[in-house]
């Protein structure tokens, strides 16, 4: 019998279509690519071609190497072709019922390694660790502009996914408003933490994943990896901090270490048991301190960050479009057990 679950965050609806469902293995493709003709083609994000990209922004290199040359681990650059451009903080205008402003904000790619082939999910921890640093030191560098009001940070890997090159990049979109999923999470938390449950309705979420097991995947000592209870596509998982903390930025130095293991936990599981498909990876954390504290007093008691990651196994159609309802023709608890069942080293 199929079932409605509600993500208890943002009251979104999705159908666990059990008369729908799939084995597991049916998801993995028949047939895979091994060379895309990107890969052919000039690559802008290779080594030797760094003036090809706007000047760095940030970079991790080897001794001795200067910017916008190779030596370098990771690098961050302006997008070239951006959704939204720097500058001021832009007023809204409005004629009759329409609001709209300036496209003000940043958009950012980081470069995650030189070697053009080697996938987040093959790199090491260590080096997963840096990738990690450079997102939380752009945060911290980009929230001192007080006008950019939220900073997404995200990986689109694969042209189902969104990515337009292959060489492994993720990407950090800072807006000067906060996105309504965001708000709709932030109200839902907040909902929950005064009317209902009088603690962190993640942290509490935590506790009852590791208590029962059936939709956990993974845990170390400060993450847990885990199938949501709602989840709205096939092997969709969220990384979740134990210690509670509503900001990305404060992720300690000694939970960069977990939060690179378990990552790589997910990424290679989607790898080695799903045949490696597209995926989005998003992070939700909650908005710029400065614009969170005043807008939404008492947020570090009630929001909680964490990744998301998205698998692209099914499409979403009219009626997903239509109703905002998912269709997810894989419980939770059958796509933890499949990712769960596999030690990965």
């Amino acid at each position: 019998m199929p079932e409605l679950r509600k993500d208890m965050l943002t009251g979104r609806w999705v159908i666990i279509s059990t008369e729908r469902s799939r084995r597991p293995d049916d998801f993995r493709p028949t047939v895979k690519s091994e060379v895309s003709r990107e890969n052919l083609a000039f690559c802008p994000f290779c080594p030797g071609n760094e003036t090809k990209t706007p000047p760095e922004v940030y970079s991790i290199r080897n001794d001795g190497s200067s910017p916008d040359q190779p030596g370098w681990q990771a690098r961050v650059v302006p997008n070239k072709f951006p959704a939204l451009l720097p500058g001021l903080l832009p007023p809204r205008k409005a004629r009759g019922s329409y609001q709209w402003m300036e496209g003000v904000g940043v958009h950012e790619v980081v470069i995650e390694n030189p070697d053009h082939n080697l996938e987040m999910a093959d790199l090491p921890p260590g080096h997963l660790g840096q990738i990690i640093k450079i997102y939380r030191q752009r945060t911290i560098a980009i929230e001192q502009q007080f006008h950019y009001q939220y900073v997404q940070i995200f990986k689109n890997k694969g042209p189902e996914a969104g990515a337009s090159l292959s060489h492994p990049h993720s990407q950090i979109i800072a807006t000067p408003i906060v996105p309504k999923r965001i708000k709709e999470e932030i109200y839902g938390a907040e909902r929950l933490f005064r009317n209902s449950f009088r603690e962190c309705a993640i942290c509490r979420m935590v506790r009852e994943e590791r208590q029962s097991g059936e939709r956990l995947i993974f845990e170390n000592e400060s993450f847990v990896l885990i199938s949501p209870f709602a989840s709205r596509f096939p092997f969709e998982m969220a990384i979740v901090p134990k210690r509670h903390s509503a900001f990305f930025r404060q992720l300690a130095d000694e939970e960069i270490t977990s939060l690179a293991e378990v990552l790589k936990q997910a990424l290679s599981r989607l790898k080695f048991q799903l045949s490696d498909p597209p995926f989005n990876l998003v992070f939700h954390q909650a908005p710029n301190p400065q614009v969170a504290e005043k807008a939404w007093p008492g947020i570090d008691f009630y929001y909680h960050w964490h990744l998301e990651i998205l698998p692209i196994l099914t499409k979403v159609a009219g009626f997903e479009l239509g109703t905002g309802f998912y269709i997810n023709p894989v419980p939770p608890e059958s796509a933890a057990e499949y990712l769960r069942k596999n030690e990965i080293t």
